[in-house]
């Protein structure tokens, strides 16, 4: 069984190859585009750890065959120094005086909804609310944040079957990129209260204890990621997670029922179906798994959604259960890259989950009406429609 993760197949579901993979080939090439695959849990996280092995300097994405100014493409001591200065945005303190702010967007957003027999939870408001936050946090107008979304969903999107980004996700990124080269020479001018100002005029020591700040192209990296993926990996898993609660109302009335079960739950909800599928990495040296050698130079991918499904790691991984006790978790990462904004995606993730159930408790799926996300590492829908049941 072969893994492509441009396919349309991976899109719609990667699981039976993923329990292949698992089972019979935890080391698997693929010869015709040059890549290996680690798929078990502890492969995974021992890996993620291992940066001096399995560096990130490549990139993240099997398509980008270059170096990228981002901090997923970056080794220490360049990343730590980077992710010093990045982490003052992301400090609890940071994060916890949002929440008023990310509570008022998503309630918004759904109260106009009310009254409607269907919408879409992607399109109308999945796909709204993230870039709202994150939008918010960085010094967006409002005025601008449709467009940004628009740009941050053609730069991800890619054809069934193609390894290359297609035309309009490069233009898309470049308009992203000529966006925030213009943010930063107007707060360079004229600082204001967000987050791309501080980070502009912040700095921190580097590896000789000097005082550095980041530099034009690595605020821009960082402003385009956080733009781009923390949009798009909260957008596809709160997708995946109300898909999964129409095919299991009783975890939905649980939920709905005793809202303090759902931290444990999204927990559960990122380990059985999460929206980020694997981030690459190159071998620095020759490594060997499973009687395979990988080759200097190699380019690897962690496949954190085989991992999730181990039964080495995970008792009935196939079943969802949203009291289990997750020991070593993978959805945000671990190691060097653990996710900067975990702790946002969680708050923001856990208040839209609890405040669309209040107004819309009980929905199913319009399955026709299903168009997967075409994205080779994050997983999820473009267009997921929902019917609104009403019990008066």
């Amino acid at each position: 069984m072969d893994y492509n993760p441009f396919t349309l197949e991976m899109h719609v579901n990667p699981y039976p190859v993923y329990k292949y993979l698992l089972e019979n080939d935890p080391c698997y090439y693929n010869e015709e585009l040059g890549f290996y695959c680690l798929s078990r849990f502890d492969d995974v996280w021992n890996a993620s750890h291992d940066w001096k092995t399995f560096s990130s300097s490549c990139g993240p994405l099997l398509e980008l065959d270059m170096p990228v100014p981002i901090m997923l493409a970056m080794d220490p001591p360049e990343h730590q120094q980077n992710r010093g200065l990045i982490s003052k945005a992301f400090t609890p303190r940071a994060v916890e005086k949002l929440i008023p702010e990310i509570h008022r967007i998503i309630t918004e957003h759904l109260d106009a909804l009310i009254g409607c027999e269907s919408f879409d939870v992607i399109e109308d408001f999945a796909a709204k609310f993230p870039m709202d936050v994150i939008s918010a946090m960085l010094g967006i107008p409002e005025a601008d944040r449709p467009q940004i979304r628009q740009w941050s969903n053609e730069a991800v999107h890619r054809i069934p079957g193609k390894a290359e980004m297609p035309p309009e996700a490069e233009a898309a990124t470049m308009k992203s990129f000529e966006y925030f080269v213009n943010c930063i020479a107007e707060r360079r001018a004229k600082p204001m209260d967000d987050m791309m100002s501080l980070l502009i005029h912040s700095t921190h020591p580097d590896e000789n204890d000097n005082e550095r700040s980041l530099s034009d192209e690595e605020l821009i990296g960082f402003f385009m990621l956080l733009s781009h993926a923390g949009n798009e990996t909260v957008t596809r898993m709160f997708g995946l997670s109300i898909n999964l609660l129409a095919q299991r109302p009783d975890i939905r009335e649980a939920l709905i029922e005793d809202a303090s079960l759902i931290p444990g739950a999204y927990e559960e909800f990122l380990r059985y179906d999460h929206s980020g599928q694997y981030m690459q990495r190159v071998v620095t040296k020759d490594v060997h798994y499973h009687g395979k050698t990988i080759p200097q130079g190699s380019r690897v991918l962690l496949l954190f959604g085989a991992g999730n499904r181990d039964p080495r790691e995970f008792d009935k991984p196939d079943e969802i259960n949203i009291h289990r006790h997750i020991h070593r978790k993978l959805g945000f990462g671990y190691g060097p890259h653990l996710c900067l904004g975990a702790a946002l995606a969680r708050i923001e993730s856990a208040i839209a989950l609890e405040e669309m159930h209040k107004r819309f408790p009980r929905y199913v799926i319009h399955e026709a009406g299903i168009v997967p996300a075409n994205s080779s590492n994050v997983r999820g829908f473009n267009r997921l429609p929902i019917v609104i049941e009403r019990h008066d």
